[in-house]
């Protein structure tokens, strides 16, 4: 079983800047498509970013697009998400999830197999 555990979220204001970690255990991590998902307050689960195995392809939500980037580092079993220029609807918890079957991006929470417990974001305005 792959463990996967996020971190570095917490309470900013508008405008910040904040990085989020997804840190994997029990499996070989290299392998797996990691992607990020947020669920805020009353609202489905969305599909913020992914990374492939790689991290030579990534994608993102429109939502996040040009503010948010991903990356990974394989040999330390971690996932990054920094997250710039914050808004107030971005505040979620969020989630890392991954698969080790997919080499492209999946937006749909139901294409993950493995999930973390997530981290709450807060971004006050």
């Amino acid at each position: 079983q792959l463990q996967l555990v996020e971190s570095g979220g917490g309470l900013v204001q508008a405008g910040d800047s904040l990085r989020l970690s997804c840190a994997a255990s029990g499996r070989t991590f290299s392998n797996y498509y990691v992607a990020w998902f947020r669920r805020a307050p009353g609202k489905e689960r969305e599909f913020v970013a992914g990374i492939n195995w790689s991290g030579s392809s990534t994608y993102f939500g429109d939502s996040v697009k040009g503010r948010f980037t991903i990356s990974r580092v394989n040999a330390k079993n971690t996932v990054y998400l920094l997250m710039n220029s914050l808004k107030p609807e971005d505040t979620a918890i969020y989630y890392c999830a991954a698969n080790p079957s997919l080499y492209t991006a999946r937006l749909q929470s139901r294409d993950y197999d493995y999930w973390g417990q997530g981290t709450q974001v807060t971004v006050s305005s």
